[in-house]
């Protein structure tokens, strides 16, 4: 897969990909059908493995060639050692965990870095729904109220405090537009996809 082609595919993946040197060992949690690791591995010359619960996205990472694991995320990355990868990623999948701190601690903990991206909650059609008393319902949360694998709800703000509260530094955070474009004015309004991008605050003295 080349970056053209992730971009007609992902438009947010391919803003992401930017931001994950070539040649970097990854680890890719909850790896969906694994197109960004695909990505990573064939035009970036990355290295690593996906994580993934579920059959079918399982079958398709590995039909693209992904060495991916099948493991339940709620159960954390154990079988990893502290940095053990150059870049953590864990796109689309964090509002989905019941334990949503202790993943994050976990995902900083094996990982250099880590980036993470999220539906923002406060996107304005988000906000104008439930003003007219609905649930949202948008390209970054496509589901109903009673058949969504989402079990938390953030904006870019909470999630910058709960990075705060785990002791991490945010390098870079963009809200992403619906079509994958960065929003730079009023971007808690304004943004569909938060990202963030983080690291393991230094120790004074380190």
């Amino acid at each position: 897969m080349n970056f053209q082609e992730l971009s007609s595919e992902r438009p947010d993946l391919a803003f992401i990909a930017h931001w994950v040197p070539a040649g970097s060992h990854v680890l890719d949690v909850g790896c969906g059908d694994g197109a960004m690791m695909h990505y990573l591995q064939t035009d970036k010359a990355c290295s690593g493995y996906g994580i993934e619960i579920a059959d079918n996205k399982l079958l398709e990472s590995a039909q693209r060639g992904i060495n991916v694991i099948q493991q339940d995320m709620e159960k954390g990355l154990a079988i990893f050692g502290d940095n053990s990868f150059d870049t953590v990623l864990c796109l689309q999948s964090l509002q989905m965990m019941q334990h949503v701190e202790a993943l994050l601690r976990d995902i900083v903990r094996v990982g250099a870095e880590a980036i993470v991206s999220f539906p923002n909650f406060a996107y304005w059609p988000h906000r104008v729904a439930l003003a007219r008393g609905r649930m949202p319902v948008s390209k970054t949360l496509p589901y109903q109220w009673y058949d969504t694998p989402n079990v938390r709800c953030a904006t870019i703000f909470d999630f910058e405090e709960l990075a705060a509260e785990c002791g991490l530094e945010v390098l870079e955070r963009v809200a992403l537009a619906e079509g994958g474009r960065p929003v730079s004015f009023l971007p808690n309004l304004r943004g569909s996809l938060a990202v963030f991008r983080l690291r393991k605050k230094a120790r004074p003295g380190a």
